[in-house]
């Protein structure tokens, strides 16, 4: 029986991991880690375990270890995603990436895991204009600009920290670690707190009610659905290259927050609502700054994998799941 390990179990990404691994390994135990396990989503199954454990916390490795002696494969989940938490508490984001990363990966070490994928973010590329039509491929990560002095920039900078964590284990230790660099992921399964864009837009669907836009809405998006983000990490898991990066990313759904927010409200919402803008010069919503970023997601489909839902499928999705 295959052991894996989920760390941000209670999260949007790690709870729909955990469910698809429950239907399709089903030989597998899974070891659910959380915060705190009122966090977690009640799920029927003798095959699941919860281990409650702060990843900075330096004596998980060795609690974990001392009570389940091994895991063979580790999804490392667990990371702030909120954009007003990256403002208030730029510190504990910072931790909580890097120190929490490094001691999940002493965790795969000492497991002598077969493999695990760390989920990283489109972030780590910071800004770049791909107006020509370029889509940017791993190997670009860094040729962006990030502002270091700038509060917000603690979630990509400290992603960037963990990948080169990662890439550090790799080489010097073996850790069989591979890095899986999201878009951003949204459909079914959404999490009621979820406050982030696409859910605020959803909402306004479902309200009734004008999308508001708090900027201009000029930042390039790129998104792929829960479905296909969860199929794409087992690919990477299963088939991707120790120490190497994948974007995982639908190339079609790529598009302006504006685009997006249009799209929305004429075809998700049937034209019964509008879009409009109130703009303020504080950034007191967090948003990252404007990016003309386009991924390129050939490196993954070179495994195989293919991206199957539409920006608009998406919607719907999600809208069907909201109560």
């Amino acid at each position: 029986m295959s052991t894996y390990l989920i760390t941000g179990a209670s999260g949007y990404i790690g709870s729909m991991l955990v469910k698809r691994l429950l239907k399709t390994e089903t030989d597998a135990k899974i070891i659910a880690l959380v915060r705190s396990p009122r966090n977690m989503q009640e799920t029927s199954s003798d095959r699941l375990h919860i281990f409650s454990a702060d990843l900075c916390d330096a004596s998980f490795p060795e609690r974990f270890y001392e009570k389940y002696k091994m895991a063979d494969y580790i999804l490392h989940c667990a990371s702030t995603t909120k954009s007003a938490e990256m403002i208030a508490h730029p510190v504990e984001v910072t931790e909580g990436i890097v120190n929490g990363t490094q001691n999940v990966l002493k965790l795969a070490r000492r497991c002598d895991v077969r493999s695990m994928v760390y989920l990283s973010s489109m972030e780590v590329y910071g800004n770049m204009d791909c107006s020509d039509g370029h889509r940017v491929t791993e190997e670009e990560a860094g040729s962006g600009s990030l502002e270091l002095l700038r509060t917000r920039s603690c979630y990509p900078l400290g992603k960037r920290m963990a990948e080169n964590i990662c890439c550090s284990y790799f080489e010097e230790y073996g850790v069989p670690v591979k890095i899986a660099r999201l878009a951003q992921t949204f459909g079914s399964g959404i999490l009621p707190s979820d406050n982030r864009v696409f859910a605020q837009f959803a909402r306004s669907v479902r309200e009734k009610r004008d999308i508001v836009l708090h900027t201009k809405g000029n930042s390039m998006g790129n998104y792929c659905a829960i479905d296909d983000t969860v199929s794409g990490i087992l690919a990477i898991l299963e088939n991707g290259k120790n120490g190497e990066a994948y974007n995982v990313v639908n190339e079609a759904n790529t598009m302006t927050i504006r685009q997006m927010a249009k799209l929305v409200a004429s075809q998700i919402a049937g034209g019964e609502i509008g879009v409009r803008y109130e703009i303020t010069g504080d950034n007191s919503h967090g948003y990252a700054p404007d990016t003309g970023l386009c991924l390129s997601g050939k490196k993954l489909t070179d495994l195989g994998w293919r991206p199957q839902k539409s920006l608009e499928d998406m919607y719907r999705d999600m809208l069907e799941d909201m109560h």
